[in-house]
């Protein structure tokens, strides 16, 4: 496959993994940020190469081996931002764009031993599944901590929003994956939540709280 061929093979496994339904041709134009008809021309080449199941006007949905592709593209981005915050000191919110780069490098045994380097991780940095060699993930169970009720308490096991301004703002608030985090109270004006994160209480928005995952305690 193509670099463009891949990224699009990655965005279209990123909606169906959000979504039950079918993948729609402006849904990925979207997400890859260019005209339907670009897409449509993309769909036919990877429909060609037996990796998505499209027809024109209906929604698209990865084939099985098309499945296995995509989770091999992700496989590599995830260890590669692994890589790069344990073992280069890059921050969590400096590390997409440039596994980005890294993850078309085509050799399987450089990323199997990669893994094995890293001590065969199951989540990046972002607290998002890393896929085996094979293509299995291991599912934590988790929340958005702005579904969590007053006196809640939950570990922060992952985010929703990646970007660096996101990111940012949480090491800002000290908020990072392990941070114990309770809920102490609820807005019912706007949801807005107070929190208390290792001891330290303040108040965030229902944007923010929707951003952040978390696994009961």
């Amino acid at each position: 496959m193509t670099f463009s061929e891949e990224n699009y093979l990655k965005a279209i496994y990123h909606l169906t993994t959000s979504s039950e339904a079918e993948v729609s041709t402006n849904a990925i134009a979207e997400m890859m940020e260019t005209k339907a008809s670009s897409v449509t021309d993309m769909l036919k080449k990877l429909s060609e190469k037996d990796l998505i199941n499209y027809k024109k006007y209906q929604g698209v949905s990865l084939t099985d081996n098309g499945k296995l592709a995509a989770k091999m593209i992700v496989r590599k981005h995830r260890l590669w931002e692994v890589f790069l915050v344990d073992k280069l000191d890059f921050s969590w919110d400096e590390v997409h764009d440039i596994a980005e780069q890294l993850e078309h490098i085509k050799s399987e045994q450089l990323i199997n031993k990669l893994d094995d380097f890293l001590g065969n991780p199951t989540e990046d940095p972002h607290g998002d599944p890393i896929p085996d060699a094979h293509g299995r993930i291991i599912k934590v169970e988790k929340q958005l901590l702005s579904e969590l009720v007053e006196k809640q308490v939950g570990i922060c096991v992952g985010v929703k929003d990646t970007s660096s301004e996101f990111l940012q703002y949480l090491d800002k608030q000290e908020i990072a994956l392990g941070s114990k985090i309770e809920c102490v109270s609820k807005e019912s004006f706007d949801q807005s939540l107070k929190i208390k994160v290792n001891d330290k209480e303040l108040t965030i928005s229902n944007k923010i709280a929707s951003n952040l995952f978390v696994k009961l305690v």
